[in-house]
């Protein structure tokens, strides 16, 4: 069910039992049958750890979505509210609630699950409702750090980066130090904490503080990561806004990759029938699960989109040559020995199949001449031409009236890659796009402002070019059928904070002090002491395990990466990654969008 947790070099499927179990212990508080109100966000992360069959083994028999209004009809015992700690979730628990009959026999239970933390804020307003005390239990279930992959974990909040860096709450970094306090718990103290940003450093902190007020958690496990590295997603604004170029990122850019799935447009997975004339194709979009337990899937996933068409037609020669065994078959143990390997067989052809489609559909978008020309402006930035002017190119798009996110994410790039605006660039753009989309925008621009996205160059001095070129960020001679660095990922752009984690392995961030000094946030370094018998001796040709947490939002980008750093031969360190959120440019800057209502007259 879950091999593919347990295939890197540290097994995750331990997380993800800790978290079924005290689910679990939870359900069988409230004894008899069940119902779950679900709060809608948490059904994707809560399906990563638990399946419908084990919330049937106990009890679970109806499961409705969280609404206003009467809760529907159900013969059970109890009523269980799945819910993050949100006041406007609140007020519709207590409608819910208000509105059950209770002249009904016999009376039903009502339960309250905080996830990932029980609020008294929440509690409070729930009491001044007059409907606190009919929930019998009110417990949290600390859902934070969710395993995704063999060597990758999200925490899956939504607003972890518009918190942090625009309204200055730190709820999630708290349950980032909380879930790393789980990690270690389980996998053993780390040794070395390494760290750039000032949410690193809030982080940091915070673990310390929590061992210190818990002596006890000091575990004696032999420690299995030997290295945590903190970054903030601020160190490096630029990553997130280009388009991502390999496979699975240009899946999640143009489709949307949630919690491990994704929804496909139909036409492309309808099964050709001879003489049908097309006339039944399906409608509802086709849904499907991408992780590293599909062979295929781990294999392309993290290559640059232009070199997955080879491995795809290699494959399709394997198969059908395998399929052409079944002619040689001749004896009794031949023909047994096919007939077993057939369910692998099928299962691989399926697999490439919908992975055929799925380039196919992704072909036809980067092939088009819009995506080329937004490729080229964006690489453009990135090597640093034209920055300090207006941009043609977005000018034709406002003009046109193309999507308001792409406009505001080429924008924020050159922003980013001149290190601020020139003023009259900056309100050039911001008129353009006020009077194009309309005023309400302002908000949303203030907003990418505040986050340090789009501003006026204030010192006079762009840094960027000092930064790419020390990290050597560009390279202009990028292979991407078989790479040997890390710029593959955007075809010529290396992942500044991938950088920064490859540069910290070896030679270490001395050699880079300068550079440090220019991006946002301090940079750290702390030790955390091991009890006695716990060093770890490394035996010869062992490779370093690091954890790399992105605070505010990770892209698949990225992880491919770290992937790649991963699997090089002298390498010598592994990563595995965790963040807040995944993200890509799109849903990044949508979550710093401001929606600003009609006036209800």
């Amino acid at each position: 069910m879950a091999a593919h947790l347990s295939s890197g070099r540290v097994n995750l499927t331990a997380l993800r039992e800790a978290g079924r179990r005290e689910l679990r212990e939870f359900l069988d508080k409230c004894a008899g049958s069940k119902a779950i109100v679900w709060d809608e966000s948490l059904t994707g992360p809560f399906g990563l750890i638990a399946q419908y069959s084990l919330l049937k083994e106990h009890e679970v028999e109806k499961m409705f979505t969280l609404k206003p209004g009467r809760l529907p009809q159900a013969d059970v015992k109890n009523i269980i509210f799945f819910v993050r700690p949100k006041l406007e979730l609140m007020d519709i628990i207590t409608d819910n609630v208000l509105r059950e009959d209770r002249g009904r026999a016999p009376q039903r239970d009502f339960h309250i699950l905080f996830v990932p933390r029980r609020s008294l804020l929440c509690e409070q307003w729930l009491k001044e409702q007059g409907v606190l005390g009919s929930f019998i239990h009110r417990e949290q279930y600390s859902l934070d750090l969710i395993p995704f992959d063999g060597d990758l974990l999200s925490m899956e909040a939504e607003g972890a980066f518009k918190e942090c860096y625009l309204e200055s709450d730190q709820t999630s970094l708290y349950h980032a130090a909380k879930g790393l306090m789980t990690l270690q718990a389980l996998y053993g103290t780390i040794p070395q904490i390494f760290g750039k940003g000032e949410c690193a450093r809030h982080v940091a902190n915070m673990m310390i503080r929590m061992k210190r007020e818990f002596p006890g958690s000091q575990n004696s496990i032999f420690p299995v990561f030997d290295t945590l590295l903190l970054l903030d997603r601020n160190v490096d604004l630029l990553t997130p806004l280009a388009t991502q170029l390999t496979y699975e990122g240009l899946i999640d850019e143009i489709y949307g990759i949630q919690n491990t799935y994704v929804k496909l447009p139909p036409e492309k997975f309808a099964p050709k029938k001879q003489g049908d004339g097309g006339k039944d194709l399906p409608t509802e979009p086709k849904k499907l699960q991408l992780n590293s337990a599909e062979e295929l899937y781990a294999e392309i996933r993290d290559k640059n989109f232009n070199a997955v068409g080879s491995v795809l037609s290699k494959k399709a020669k394997i198969i059908s040559a395998a399929f052409e065994e079944r002619h040689h078959a001749k004896t009794v143990g031949e023909i047994k020995q096919f007939v077993s390997q057939l369910p692998h067989m099928q299962a691989a052809r399926s697999s490439l199949a919908n992975h055929t489609s799925i380039a196919e559909l992704i072909k036809d978008i980067t092939t088009s001449e819009d995506f080329f020309d937004n490729l080229t402006v964006e690489q453009e930035f990135m090597s640093g031409i034209d920055t300090d002017k207006v941009n043609n190119y977005i000018e034709d798009c406002i003009a046109q009236k193309h999507p308001l996110i792409k406009i505001l994410r080429l924008v924020c790039l050159q922003s980013v890659c001149n290190s601020g605006l020139k003023q009259k660039v900056l309100d050039h753009y911001k008129k353009e796009i006020l009077q194009t989309y309309g005023y309400e925008h302002i908000l949303t621009l203030n907003n990418l402002e505040k986050a340090g996205l789009l501003k006026s160059q204030t010192s006079g001095r762009n840094n960027y070019p000092t930064i790419r070129k020390t990290l050597r960020l560009w390279m202009d001679d990028v292979n991407e059928q078989n790479p040997n660095d890390i710029s593959y990922v955007y075809s010529g752009y290396a992942p500044l904070s991938v950088r920064l984690a490859q540069l910290l392995a070896r030679p270490g961030w001395r050699s880079i002090e300068e550079v440090l000094k220019m991006l946002p946030g301090p940079h750290f370094e702390e030790r955390q002491q091991l009890p006695t018998g716990l060093q770890k001796k490394r035996q010869h040709g062992e490779n370093r395990v690091t954890l790399v947490f992105f605070l505010g939002g990770v892209t698949y980008a990225e992880i491919a990466a770290l992937r790649f750093l991963s699997q090089m031969e002298d390498g010598g360190t592994e990563y595995v990654i965790a963040t807040t959120k995944l993200i890509n440019g799109t849903s990044w800057i949508k979550s710093l969008m401001e929606k600003l209502e009609p006036a209800p007259f």
